[in-house]
């Protein structure tokens, strides 16, 4: 386990370490685990917590019992036990997962949108039943009191697949060139889609038409970046909490905060990276924000923009997401294994893995040396003293 103090904070990355290859066998992997002592102090909280080649997707199911991850090669999703820390099953499919959708507080209903235009559907016992949308999808969203599942991509129309029903209803049709991202709140009925010309759109289904247009470009914070990127401002990402609370992520690398009821955002955060917002998620015990970009995951204040700590991972990141109310951070990563941390600082380890606090405790109680210990650093004058 490597822990790293970024900015007076913690951070344990509990996936560090050497890993066993899958093809050796089993009474030769006990003998190296026997006489190699890093692989005796390696921690893998998750069993085979990775993908054969990379993660794209990550998901906590609404129970908090599963996590569900989606990767290639060859495109599969994989759903682990948090109670046995273990995988409890993998499906493979035909082609790769753009995203998914859990529809259920457990694994048994299921969505997918796939990358050829499929949107697959599976239960509790496996695949089910596959449709196609007419334009390749970047987002979905599910209406529970409806049964409506939305349907967002390289087209200016919103497709909605009842799943009462079991059809194709008529769609929304927008005024945009295409949809990147979209969102449902559920307590005010307003589904809010993101743009590629980098506007927020919101709607009403009962009234099946737009009920406010947001536009980022507008914003004097945003504005100043535009003669210095060539590239177009998009959301690339979106982000509910509650009634209000709406975190935007852009395609120039830039974090806005925004209450519903205002057009001015109340706080801007910059990455100062230039690259596209993956995720934004927000921490329900502490009032911060999580931010990341494909190099790095900052966690910082969601009222004063302070920067709380910065996790990076030797891997690209593709998406996170936050454990409720702990400090334990999952990432799927654009290479085989899949990242976690563990931020005392941000909140206690979930009940599944509750020895981690004791542990970090422990480590904290009796530090190791670290790689400088036994050196003694000279000045400019002391070195001349000795003639060096």
């Amino acid at each position: 386990m490597q822990v790293v103090d970024v900015n007076d904070v913690k951070i344990y990355n509990l996936s560090s370490g050497k890993s066993l290859p899958d093809w050796i066998s089993e009474r030769k992997r006990r003998s190296m685990v026997k006489n190699d002592y890093d692989l005796q102090k390696r921690i893998q909280l998750l069993q085979d917590f990775e993908m054969p080649t990379a993660a794209t997707k990550l998901n906590l199911s609404p129970d908090g019992q599963y996590i569900l991850t989606a990767g290639v090669y060859k495109p599969r999703v994989r759903c682990y036990d948090v109670q046995e820390l273990s995988q409890k099953f993998e499906r493979c499919m035909s082609s790769e997962v753009v995203n998914f959708e859990i529809l259920s507080d457990d694994y048994s209903k299921m969505v997918f949108l796939q990358c050829d235009r499929y949107v697959e559907f599976h239960a509790k016992h496996g695949f089910h039943y596959r449709t196609r949308i007419p334009k390749f999808g970047r987002d979905l969203a599910y209406h529970t009191f409806s049964a409506d599942l939305y349907l967002v991509g390289a087209s200016n129309e919103v497709f909605r697949l009842n799943m009462e029903e079991g059809r194709f209803l008529a769609p929304f049709v927008t005024d945009a060139a295409s949809i990147n991202v979209c969102q449902l709140n559920k307590e005010l009925n307003i589904l809010m889609l993101g743009t590629s010309e980098g506007r927020v759109m919101c709607w009403d289904p009962r009234s099946r038409s737009p009920v406010a247009t947001l536009d980022l470009a507008k914003v004097p914070a945003v504005a100043e970046y535009a003669p210095s990127i060539a590239t177009p401002l998009e959301v690339s990402c979106l982000t509910l909490r509650g009634q209000t609370n709406m975190a935007l992520g852009t395609s120039w690398g830039q974090v806005l905060m925004y209450d519903i009821r205002t057009t001015e955002p109340y706080m801007v955060k910059d990455h100062q990276m230039e690259l596209p917002i993956k995720q934004v998620a927000f921490h329900a015990q502490q009032e911060h924000v999580l931010s990341a970009d494909s190099k790095r995951l900052k966690i910082w204040d969601e009222n004063t923009g302070k920067l709380f700590t910065t996790v990076e991972p030797d891997t690209p990141i593709n998406d996170f997401a936050v454990v409720p109310e702990t400090g334990l951070v999952l990432m799927a990563n654009d290479a085989p294994k899949s990242q976690v941390f563990f931020l005392p600082s941000l909140g206690p380890a979930p009940r599944w893995c509750s020895f981690l606090d004791s542990l970090t405790e422990e480590m904290e109680e009796s530090p190791e040396a670290t790689v400088y210990d036994d050196y003694k650093f000279l000045t400019k004058t002391e070195l001349a003293n000795y003639g060096l």
